[in-house]
């Protein structure tokens, strides 16, 4: 299901074929480390593939693993339930240890959280996805 290939120079396409390796490659990492997210950076190789490769695109879209989670993202902008509360669950330990270890002030503390529930909310609308759990 690999998206139609936009124009793009040939000078650019190794840029992006060499991006998108390096977002697989950490999407594979963030797939052990609980801080690292996964599905945004296969969203992004994803779409550099598309730029560079229609061949590694779709092996991405493809994979039996992570392959549901992009295609429903790409079809509805859905995220899964099970991702939705990880997600959330990070952000709220990022900001208690960003309280804890910067020691920030109170203003700045506070605008971190308020970025950081915006994330959460943005998040928190998408739709669910059922099939890709």
């Amino acid at each position: 299901m690999p998206t139609k290939r936009p124009d793009v120079s040939r000078t650019l396409r190794p840029l992006y074929l060499i991006l998108g390796f390096a977002a697989v490659a950490l999407g594979v990492i963030g797939a052990f480390l609980p801080l690292l997210p996964t599905t945004p950076l296969l969203i992004l190789a994803a779409g550099l593939f598309a730029r560079s490769s229609p061949r590694l695109e779709a092996w991405l879209v493809e994979h039996p693993r992570f392959g549901p989670v992009l295609r429903a993202w790409r079809e509805n902008g859905a995220i899964p339930r099970r991702a939705k509360v990880l997600a959330c669950v990070g952000i709220a330990i990022g900001v208690v240890f960003f309280w804890i270890g910067a020691r920030p002030g109170y203003w700045l503390w506070l605008a971190g959280a308020a970025l950081l529930g915006g994330s959460a909310g943005y998040i928190l609308s998408r739709p669910s996805s059922a099939k890709a759990e």
